[in-house]
This record gives C-alpha cells, structure tokens and sequence, in this order.
C-alpha cells in the first residue's frame, strides 16, 4: 500500500511541473504580439482587458504579468 502512495505523490509532482511549464510558456509573446502590446499600452495605459481584448487567446492577467515582469526587470538596469 505504500507504493502506491509513492507513486500517487510522484504523479502528483509530475503533474505540478507540467502545469508550471504550461504557465511558463503561455508567457512567451510572439513579436506581433508585443508590439502590439506596446502600442496599446502607449494609447490607454495599464487596462490590461482592454489590450487583453486586441489579442485572441490571451488574458488580462497574462499580459499584465507580461508587460511588469518584462519592464521591471529593464528599468532596473
């Protein structure tokens, strides 16, 4: 019986980093995507749903997470 408490936990883990890489991935931006972001972020500032709503199949919170970890992490420079 403990073996398959192991291999329920293993499983488990397994399945945690699977949706970690997931999440990781929906991160990557193609370039037409950013620019777009960019543009759009010039025009109306951080409401993000309503950039959200200018990119098919991403959310506000996607691109918000986007846009600050990108430019946090410049301005620090």
């Amino acid at each position: 019986m403990g073996d398959l408490a192991q291999t329920t936990n293993d499983n488990n883990e397994e399945t945690k980093e699977e949706n970690k890489l997931e999440q990781d991935s929906k991160l990557e931006f193609s370039e037409d995507e950013v620019s777009l972001i960019a543009k759009m972020f010039r025009l109306v500032g951080e409401r993000w749903s309503l950039i959200a709503g200018r990119i098919p199949g991403r959310t506000a919170e996607e691109i918000e997470k986007y846009w600050t970890t990108k430019h946090s992490a410049s301005s620090e420079r």
